[in-house]
């Protein structure tokens, strides 16, 4: 996914706001899903919902204010009812910036740890 940033994204610094990079993988993440197939509306219709349970994030250099970034995604690691999502943020000129891991749990409509199901772990 590409992003242009913007003067509402940054800090009184003219650097991205930390927070920021947690919506820019956030983002990511619903793409890299409804690119195979399973938009949140769609999975919710089902009864699944996937909530992160934990997040790592590691800055490595600053994104400033009309940098283009690159957020890549991938699945680190799944089990039936856990999906660790691993992003990578690079600059325009292909400099590390900022890395990531998010751990989603999927529950049921109550709130319980719930299987994702097989076609959706394969999908990922």
């Amino acid at each position: 996914m590409q992003k242009t940033i913007f003067y509402h994204d940054t800090d009184c610094g003219n650097v991205v706001y930390y927070a920021n990079y947690l919506k820019y993988f956030e983002e990511a993440r619903t793409l890299y899903m409804a690119q195979r197939g399973y938009s949140v509306p769609e999975l919710m219709k089902r009864g699944l919902y996937f909530v992160v349970a934990r997040q790592e994030v590691e800055y490595k250099f600053p994104v400033r204010y009309a940098d283009v970034i690159t957020v890549d995604t991938k699945v680190a690691e799944i089990s039936d009812i856990k999906i660790v999502f691993e992003n990578t943020i690079t600059n325009q000129n292909g400099r590390l910036c900022t890395k990531g891991k998010t751990t989603l749990v999927c529950v049921n409509a109550q709130g319980m740890p719930t299987p994702m199901g097989a076609d959706v772990k394969t999908a990922m």
